[in-house]
């Protein structure tokens, strides 16, 4: 990370967690992921939570993005009749819609760390 300011940080990781989750399980993601991601972008005084936040939204952006898009099988097999590709077509909205809520959080962090600060002060 030397270099990097850590916005440039995050937003790189949150990129690679995009393409990872669009070939990969989210839980195993995390799993191989976490312990060399935490050290990397703690130092550059990155809220942890703030960046979970972000790094679950991402996650769930790939795991329903093309060209394997986990997520979507899962509602093949529940509506068999659909073809493939309209359901495909209907994740678009939601996304954008992620990845607006991306933005928001990236531009406002007081979004994710709202109710955690209201919890422990």
């Amino acid at each position: 990370a030397q270099g990097f300011t850590g916005i440039q940080v995050v937003l790189m990781f949150l990129f690679i967690f995009i393409i990872l989750g669009m070939f990969m399980d989210g839980f195993a993601i995390l799993v191989l992921t976490v312990p060399l991601v935490q050290p990397i972008i703690e130092p550059l005084g990155v809220d942890l939570i703030w960046f979970g936040v972000l790094m679950v939204i991402c996650l769930e952006m790939g795991l329903i993005s093309p060209p394997v898009g986990i997520n979507v099988f899962v509602v093949k097999g529940i509506a068999p009749g659909v073809p493939l590709n309209t359901i495909f077509r209907g994740i678009w909205p939601f996304w954008f819609a992620m990845l607006l809520a991306v933005t928001l959080i990236v531009l406002f962090p007081q979004i994710a760390l709202f109710l955690p600060e209201t919890m422990f002060g």
